[in-house]
C-alpha cells in the first residue's frame, strides 16, 4: 500500500478536491483505495456524500480510542473506502497531549491493513499540529497542492521544514514527491513565474539529502474550473458530476501520472512488469444512504455500467 499525505497549512488550495478526485480516478480502475479525513471541518467526508453528524465512527475514535482501522471506515464507492471525520476531531489534540507515542497512532493503525489497499490518501487539516504529524508519520510520500500566487509561497518553506523534521525524527521514509499547481491560469504571467520559481528551488535541492530532494512539480496542473467547486455540494466526485469538464480531464491525468510514477523501476536486463498507464473508467453515482462497513460490505448502488 502506498500512503500519500496531501498537505498544505494554507486553506482553500485544493487539498480535499485533490484527494477525492485522484482517489476516485484510481478506484474506478479497480484499485483499492482508502481516503482518510483528518480535518475537523470534515470537507472530505462531505464531498463524498456522507453527513458528518450522522456517524459516530471515524478518525476521532481511531486516534483517541485505539479502535481498528477496518472498524472505522465506510465503503462509499466501488473500491473506495472513507475514514470519515466530524467536529469531535477538534478535541483529539488536547485529549492526546499526555499519550506516549501520540504522533504515531495513525501509522500503527494502518499497519494491519497494508495488504488490503493499493493506495491510501490522507487529507490533512490546514495546520501543522498533531493531526498533521500523525499523517506525516504514517505516510511515505507527500503531495502539496499549491495555488500559484505569491502569498501561497510564503508558507511553502515552513511546510518543507516541518516535513524535514518529521523525516529526521519520526519517519525516515517520508519524502516530498509532488507539487500540484491548482487553479492554474496559463494565460496569466504570475502563475508561470511562480511555477518557474518553484522548479528552480527544487532543482537547487537535487544534490542534497533533504526530504524534498526528489520532489517535482507535476507536469499536469489543475485549471480553474467552476465544476470542481460545485461538485462537493452534491456529494459527488468530479467524474460523477461533470465527467467531460476540464477538472475531470486534469485529475484523470494527475491520477495516471502518479500511478505510473509509483510503479517499481525495472532493473537493467530484466523484463519489466510495470503496468501500462491507467485507464480511468467512469462509475455511476451510488446511493448515498451509506451505513458503516467493513471490507466485505457493498453499497446499495447498482453495478456501474461499462463505459
Amino acid at each position: 500500500m502506498r500512503t500519500i499525505a496531501v498537505l498544505n497549512q494554507k486553506g482553500g488550495v485544493g487539498k480535499t478536491t485533490t484527494v477525492v478526485n485522484i482517489a476516485a480516478a484510481l478506484a474506478a480502475t479497480g484499485l483499492k483505495v482508502a481516503v482518510l479525513d483528518l480535518d475537523p471541518q470534515a470537507h472530505l467526508t462531505i464531498h463524498l456524500g456522507v453527513e458528518p453528524e450522522s456517524i459516530s465512527l471515524g478518525s476521532y475514535r481511531l486516534l483517541t480510542q485505539s479502535t481498528k482501522f477496518e472498524e472505522e471506515i465506510l465503503l462509499v464507492r466501488p473500491n473506495l473506502w472513507l475514514l470519515p471525520a466530524n467536529i469531535n476531531l477538534v478535541g483529539a489534540e488536547s485529549e492526546l497531549v499526555s499519550v506516549v507515542g501520540r504522533e504515531t497512532i495513525l501509522r500503527e493503525a494502518l499497519q494491519s491493513t497494508e495488504d488490503k489497499f493499493d493506495y491510501s490518501f490522507i487529507d490533512c487539516p490546514p495546520s501543522l499540529g498533531l493531526l498533521t504529524l500523525n499523517a506525516l508519520a504514517a505516510a511515505e510520500e507527500v503531495l502539496i497542492p499549491l495555488q500559484p500566487h505569491f502569498l501561497a509561497l510564503q508558507g511553502f518553506g515552513k511546510l518543507l521544514q516541518t516535513v524535514e523534521l518529521v523525516n529526521k525524527r519520526i519517519n525516515p521514509n517520508l519524502k516530498v514527491r509532488w507539487i500540484l499547481l491548482c487553479m492554474f491560469d496559463s494565460r496569466a504571467s504570475l502563475p508561470n513565474e511562480v511555477r518557474a520559481d518553484i522548479e528552480q528551488f527544487l532543482n537547487n535541492a537535487r544534490t542534497t539529502n533533504c526530504a524534498w530532494a526528489s520532489a517535482q512539480v507535476l507536469p499536469v496542473y489543475i485549471r480553474r474550473n467552476i465544476k470542481l467547486a460545485e461538485a462537493p455540494s452534491y456529494g459527488k466526485t468530479i467524474f460523477e458530476y461533470e465527467p467531460t469538464c476540464h477538472g475531470s480531464e486534469d485529475y484523470r491525468k494527475v491520477a495516471e501520472f502518479i500511478h505510473t510514477q509509483l510503479q517499481p523501476t525495472p532493473q537493467p536486463g530484466m523484463q519489466s512488469n510495470q503496468k501500462p498507464p491507467i485507464e480511468i473508467k467512469l462509475v455511476s453515482p451510488p446511493d448515498l444512504q451509506i451505513s458503516p462497513s467493513g471490507f466485505t460490505q457493498t453499497t446499495t448502488a447498482p453495478a456501474p455500467s461499462e463505459p
